[in-house]
């Protein structure tokens, strides 16, 4: 009786292999977290733009900035973030370097706005972490020759 499925040995040279498949997975995932916590930057960027009175206001902070400056930032980030993650879906080669840098930067902007959005400003600086972590983890070079 002949075998209905391919061997190992019989697999075609086109075939990705698991490492390259774990590799796309992981920049989808980044490119997809990426695009939601730049959309949600939006978001609060609008937020703080609009209008102060959402977020907490802490007295005798460091970090203590204008919640209107701070809603610029989070907007421009949010931008570049939704940018850099379309960059990503399409596989460009400048993306990984461009997601870890505003991911990182994400991560910088929200523990300085701690006070004013705690929860939130945690999760963001959790989901970044995680953007990170796919992008440096799975290399463009992880192929099927590989």
């Amino acid at each position: 009786m002949a075998a209905t499925h391919p061997t190992h040995g019989a697999r075609g040279a086109h075939a990705p292999s698991a490492k390259w498949q774990w590799a796309e997975g992981l920049t989808v995932f980044a490119a997809v977290t990426l695009m939601i916590a730049g959309v949600l930057g939006i978001l609060r960027g609008i937020m703080g733009i609009a209008g102060d009175d959402v977020f907490v206001t802490t007295q005798n902070y460091v970090f203590k900035f204008d919640l209107t400056a701070w809603g610029w930032t989070h907007l421009v980030l949010g931008v570049l973030a939704v940018l850099v993650s379309l960059g990503l879906a399409r596989e460009a080669g400048w993306a990984r370097a461009a997601g870890v840098a505003i991911a990182g930067l994400v991560i910088i902007a929200n523990f300085l706005s701690l006070p004013y959005y705690p929860v939130w400003s945690v999760v963001v600086i959790a989901f970044s972490g995680f953007i990170i972590w796919a992008l440096c983890v799975s290399r463009a070079g992880t192929g099927a020759g590989s």
